[in-house]
């Protein structure tokens, strides 16, 4: 079984088990989290689709942790004008393991 959920702008394809970043909640470690907007969820053969979302669906977490992701580095550059300008950017996430999935 697994469900296709909403958060950050973004959607991720989540199992029961499964650990996930996703976009920075604002949550404790070890607190419990619980993602309302569930696009689609397959339990054996069946697809539930929503629209958008299905009433009622409910995917719980944990939140095992915060980090950064890796370093991008954003770099302007104008040919023969010396114009260069060079910056790091690094997208902190919340990283979270998926302990239910409920229709």
């Amino acid at each position: 079984m697994y469900a296709i959920i909403e958060t950050g702008g973004k959607q991720y394809r989540v199992e029961e088990g499964s650990i996930v970043n996703v976009e920075l909640l604002p949550a404790e470690v070890g607190s419990p989290v619980d993602f309302d907007r569930v696009l689609a969820v397959k339990k054996e053969n069946r697809l539930q689709v929503g629209q958008p979302y299905i009433e009622g669906a409910l995917v719980r977490g944990k939140v095992l942790d915060h980090g950064k992701g890796r370093k991008i580095i954003v770099f302007k550059y104008k040919s023969k004008k010396n114009y260069r300008r060079k910056q790091g950017h690094r997208q902190p996430y919340t990283r979270v393991m998926i302990e239910s999935i409920q229709i």
